[in-house]
């Protein structure tokens, strides 16, 4: 996968799953946005590398979750 298609594809994800942030609690909300955004810096970083963009993910859902405690 070309790594404009691989950011194409991972910022249409983000507004997928971000519209469904309804029902969740302040901070499940900012752990799934951490997770979007970070995936999509992995990605770009990483030069659409699976790895960096699954650690940037997780990296971002972490940050955005508050931390580890």
């Amino acid at each position: 996968m070309t790594p404009f298609l691989t950011r194409t594809t991972l910022v249409l994800a983000a507004i997928a799953s971000l519209s469904g942030c309804a029902g969740m609690t302040q901070r499940q909300q900012n752990a799934a946005i951490g997770a979007a955004v970070g995936g999509v810096a992995g990605s770009v970083l990483t030069n659409g590398s699976t790895a960096g963009t699954i650690g940037g993910a997780a990296i971002g859902g972490i940050i955005g979750n508050g931390g580890v405690k």
